[in-house]
């Protein structure tokens, strides 16, 4: 796992989401800004857990709003027994070095779907610098 300081954390019944971004590339001249994420889905309850999607959103100091809506993880519909960890990294190339990531994983629980929060966090090239969001 991470280190947890730098992360932005969520728990929601007994499942902690830990989360958190890097830029990867930056070319101003052309606006376009790689951003890599890291996601860490930790069971801390007390049954076995199954991932089986996501609805996710970034949305850019400019207004643009990016969403992922989709069952599983890059094909994997992990399952997690108490104590157990699921690491999930990906990339957002945006146009602006300014952005808020927000949103939830679907999980499948004795035979219940719900939702866990993950922690809303910054996609921030500037250094100590708060993004102003429109």
């Amino acid at each position: 796992m991470t280190d947890i300081e730098d992360c932005s954390v969520s728990q929601t019944d007994g499942i902690t989401v830990s989360a958190r971004s890097v830029l990867l590339d930056s070319v101003p001249s052309a606006a376009k800004y790689l951003w890599g994420y890291y996601l860490c889905i930790e069971n801390n309850s007390d049954h076995k857990i199954q991932l089986v999607g996501k609805d996710w959103n970034i949305t850019d100091d400019k207004g643009n709003l990016y969403s992922d809506t989709s069952a599983g993880f890059k094909g994997e519909l992990p399952e997690l027994e108490p104590g157990e960890f699921f690491e999930f990294t990906s990339e957002a190339p945006l146009k602006s070095p300014c952005a808020v990531f927000y949103g939830s994983c679907k999980i499948l629980a004795d035979g219940h779907q719900s939702e866990i929060k993950i922690p809303t966090f910054n996609f921030s090239s500037h250094a100590r610098a708060a993004c102003v969001f429109n």
